[in-house]
């Protein structure tokens, strides 16, 4: 199973297979038909607290991706989105935040690669 990232802003295509937007907040001026998602799991994106703390500041990154994957170990929300995508040969992880290597995409990526 491949896991990629891509911003809600790009457009969907076939190769996404599984696609699932990772955000607790809806991306600012996406229309929901556009997204073509399979599902919006918002239980797997940080704490309402973290990511307030976060604001993409990216000097805050490293603190960050340590405190998001202490959230992911107490939930069982990858696991659960591993198992709802099946047997589908890519995940692609949609996210909106600007920052294309300081966001939570990137560190949820990795984190799920580990449990496949």
């Amino acid at each position: 199973m491949k896991i990629v990232i891509k911003r809600a802003y790009e457009p969907a295509e076939k190769s996404d297979g599984y696609r699932v937007l990772v955000d607790r907040l809806w991306p600012r001026g996406v229309k929901k038909e556009n997204l073509a998602l399979d599902e919006w799991c918002k239980d797997i994106a940080p704490s309402t607290e973290l990511r307030e703390w976060f604001k993409h500041d990216p000097e805050k990154f490293k603190e960050f991706t340590v405190r998001y994957e202490h959230e992911l170990k107490k939930s069982k929300a990858p696991q659960e989105l591993l198992e709802r995508a099946g047997k589908a040969a890519t995940i692609t992880l949609i996210y909106a935040a600007h920052d294309t290597e300081h966001n939570h995409a990137k560190v949820l990526q990795a984190y799920l690669e580990d449990l496949v």
